[in-house]
């Protein structure tokens, strides 16, 4: 690919980034001037910039560039789709997802933030209404969104999003199948979600250690079942 084509797309994207999502940017010609480039070489650019998310090119009446930006949901399917691609699989996610986690739980146990802290008040209460595996495995991505928010982190909620991404998408692993693993996923949700209501930082990280060991356990069951058919 041509220099000319980066440049013109770095300089694309910086416009972009340089004012707020959905700024009208230019039409084609208007940027063909301002970049002094060609249009196949505009083209190429502008393809490049929409990829990434960073430019939305519209046509007909009132088209042309507008700003734009990736959203969290974009960025965590292009990096799962990667980790897919180079052969990882939800264990593998674990192992870096696990110590996030804790981080995540200890974060959250200080958060002042009063809309979140609610909303997690409001889901421990609900908590025993959760009897069925769907309906678990919903409250799980509730409450990991929730601690990821409380943690202040944006790189903690990216991991922890991707690793319920991949916990979805896993093939073969029944969470939650039996009333006995419910009941466990219940009592260490509400030890959990009493431990960062409290502000106890020490005993919100150890439940969520506890929380993973669980999905471990599950999965490593899961090879062995496998390995040995």
């Amino acid at each position: 690919m041509s220099t000319r084509v980066q440049k013109t797309a770095r300089e694309l994207a910086e416009l972009s980034l340089a004012g707020e999502p959905g700024r009208y940017l230019g039409n084609e010609d208007e940027l063909l001037a301002r970049f002094s480039v060609s249009r196949p070489t505009l083209r190429q650019a502008a393809k490049m910039v929409a990829n990434d998310r960073l430019i939305d090119v519209r046509r007909g009446s009132g088209g042309g560039f507008y700003a734009s930006r990736p959203d969290a949901a974009d960025a965590v399917r292009t990096l799962a789709r990667y980790l897919r691609l180079k052969g990882a699989g939800l264990i593998d996610i674990m192992v870096v997802a696990g110590p996030i986690g804790e981080e995540a739980a200890a974060r959250a146990a200080l958060s002042t933030d009063a809309a979140l802290r609610s909303h997690l008040a409001g889901f421990s209460r609900r908590i025993d209404e959760n009897d069925t595996p769907s309906a678990l495995v919903k409250a799980e991505a509730d409450l990991a969104r929730t601690l990821a928010a409380m943690s202040g982190n944006a790189a903690i909620e990216l991991v922890m999003a991707i690793g319920y991404s991949f916990g979805i998408d896993e093939k073969g692993v029944a969470f939650y199948a039996s009333a006995q693993d419910r009941a466990q996923a219940r009592e260490l949700q509400h030890a959990l979600v009493d431990a960062v209501l409290a502000g106890d930082s020490d005993v919100a990280r150890l439940m969520m250690r506890r929380r993973s060991a669980m999905i471990n356990g599950w999965l490593t069951q899961l090879a062995g079942t496998v390995a040995g058919q």
